[in-house]
């Protein structure tokens, strides 16, 4: 139950939404098996477009990198073999999914995996966190980071290391004896306030007896 695959994936964009016509430039991304990152995946991708300079400074990514890299659909095809049917997660993942689907369409590729959103369940696991910022985690949580911010694969790794985190917290403070993808989607959406309630009553169910 408490064995299963999660993709972690970062995008950097051209902009914020591609329903502006904003498409990826970078694409990382972490695969986690039995809470241990076992694989990883990165490129860049040319957008057939320039990108802003402001684009450029934010993610280190400059035109000319981006000029020699391959096509987004090459690209995509490659990251779809490796999302497989894997559960998915990002930090922030409203954006990212929006990106991956927009993407996905554009090459046939409709997606069937789930989704959750690591920000969301930090603030319900962590909400005495300063920010709940990826940044501000790291740090908080004394997450191993290669302190580079706002490249794909870096923020991934990152993410990746949160979820870990976050899982293994879970085990440890309510006496979950496993904490399967479904759980972590439902905490997402469970209010802060209710979350200890709930995570204590799911730790019941299990006959682990919740830790007070």
């Amino acid at each position: 139950m408490g064995n299963y695959n999660v993709v972690v994936l970062d995008f950097e964009t051209t902009g914020l939404s591609p329903d502006y016509g904003d498409r990826t430039i970078e694409v990382g991304a972490v695969l986690i098996r039995d809470n241990r990152i076992v694989d990883r995946f990165q490129s860049l991708m040319n957008p057939a477009m320039r990108i802003s300079s402001f684009i450029e400074n934010y993610t280190g990514i400059t035109n000319q990198m981006l000029s020699a890299a391959p096509s987004i659909a090459e690209v995509m095809q490659r990251f779809a073999a490796f999302m497989a049917q894997h559960h998915l997660v990002a930090h922030n993942a409203g954006f990212d999914r929006r990106f991956l689907d927009a993407e996905l369409r554009r090459i046939n590729q409709p997606r069937s995996q789930e989704f959750a959103c690591s920000m969301l369940l930090s603030r319900r696991i962590y909400p005495e966190a300063p920010s709940h910022s990826l940044e501000t985690l790291v740090r908080y949580k004394k997450l191993k980071t290669d302190g580079v911010h706002h490249r794909a694969l870096a923020d991934a790794e990152m993410t990746g290391h949160l979820w870990i985190g976050m899982v293994a917290d879970l085990k440890a403070t309510y006496n979950l004896r496993n904490v399967p993808f479904e759980l972590m989607q439902r905490l997402a959406k469970v209010s802060k306030a209710a979350a200890p309630a709930y995570l204590k009553r799911v730790a019941g169910e299990q006959g682990g007896g919740g830790a007070p």
